[in-house]
């Protein structure tokens, strides 16, 4: 209902006159329609000039696809452990992530207008789109819907153990492995050899220094845990670790109840071969330099002779290959 103004039946003093609304014919609906959107096409337009090189198609647009597909691709790579460039994989593929989420958020920004113009079926721009684009539209919708579903299903078994029959295109399975825990990085990888352990000593940094041989370590009072490896790929699975805590290491070396701790690895390269833990990590009662995983002693790839193992700490920090621990 609409409100006109007249007079009432009491004498004439105007007042207000209900009638019924006034229906636009379909064609004048379409042209507000068209109007709406041609106001939202301005709006995108305003922005665009204000960010030169973002308009459809541009080279903000053409740099962002590109980001994101270098950020897949290396990922892809690193899946395989393949790095075929001069660079620290980690640190760029972060960098990336906070360039690929700026340029993200610009896009949307930019595109705004005409994102809530084609948001729903009903909004102004779906209606003055041509009736063939429709069924188009909505079949991508529901393509990319689908294949994220199928992705997502087919991998996520490597995390959710009621879900790993459906683990077909994971990187890595918790279910295989040597000793049975996946390995991510290897011995052979890391160019650490039975060879080269052959005299192997832990070295003790620290106020008071020290040497210890493997039969040394396993004559200290020895502790077993049951954590997890939960690498950033995705994967995760327990095992029981047993091995000596790293608190007592460290007071043996001359560290404090406060003190933290440096791990160096033996394998000759990698971004993670010097370890640093906090306080609270090297402190707690279950964080060990493990001697043996599920009753037997630690396979080479899995870190032999001995190889830290805390809670809460990502695979690639659960130093393997150590061979000297101290102070920090």
């Amino acid at each position: 209902m609409r409100v006109v103004h007249g007079f009432d039946r009491y004498g004439g003093t105007p007042g207000p006159v209900r009638g019924p609304a006034r229906v636009l014919a379909p064609a004048a609906q379409d042209q507000q329609q068209r109007a709406r959107h041609a106001e939202g096409e301005e709006a995108g337009a305003g922005l665009e000039r204000l960010v030169p090189g973002s308009g459809r198609g541009g080279p903000v647009d053409r740099q962002e696809v590109r980001l994101g597909d270098g950020r897949v691709f290396t990922g892809l790579l690193n899946t395989f452990q393949w790095y075929p460039w001069p660079f620290s994989f980690v640190p760029v593929h972060y960098a990336v992530a906070w360039l690929l989420l700026g340029s993200l958020l610009l896009h949307v920004a930019v595109q705004w207008p005409r994102i809530r113009d084609h948001f729903t079926r009903r909004s102004p721009g779906t209606l003055a789109l041509p009736e063939a684009d429709g069924p188009d539209r909505r079949q991508l919708l529901a393509a990319v819907a689908a294949g994220v579903g199928a992705v997502t299903l087919t991998t996520v078994g490597q995390s959710v153990t009621a879900l790993g029959p459906l683990d077909l295109f994971a990187p890595r399975s918790p279910a295989y492995g040597p000793q049975g825990l996946p390995v991510n990085r290897t011995a052979a990888a890391a160019r650490v050899t039975r060879a080269s352990l052959a005299d192997w000593r832990l070295t003790l940094a620290g106020p008071r220094p020290a040497v210890l041989t493997l039969a040394e370590l396993r004559a200290l009072p020895q502790h077993e845990v049951t954590l997890p490896i939960a690498c950033v790929e995705g994967w995760s699975k327990s095992a029981r670790w047993t091995g000596v805590r790293v608190r007592d290491l460290l007071e043996r070396a001359g560290g404090g109840p406060d003190a933290r701790c440096r791990v160096v690895s033996l394998e000759v390269a990698g971004a993670y071969r010097v370890m640093e833990m906090g306080r609270l990590y090297a402190q707690d009662p279950l964080t060990l330099l493990a001697l043996r995983l599920n009753g037997e002693v630690l396979s080479l790839d899995h870190g032999y002779p001995a190889r830290i193992i805390a809670p809460n700490r990502p695979g690639v920090l659960q130093t393997k290959w150590v061979g000297r621990l101290g102070v920090a």
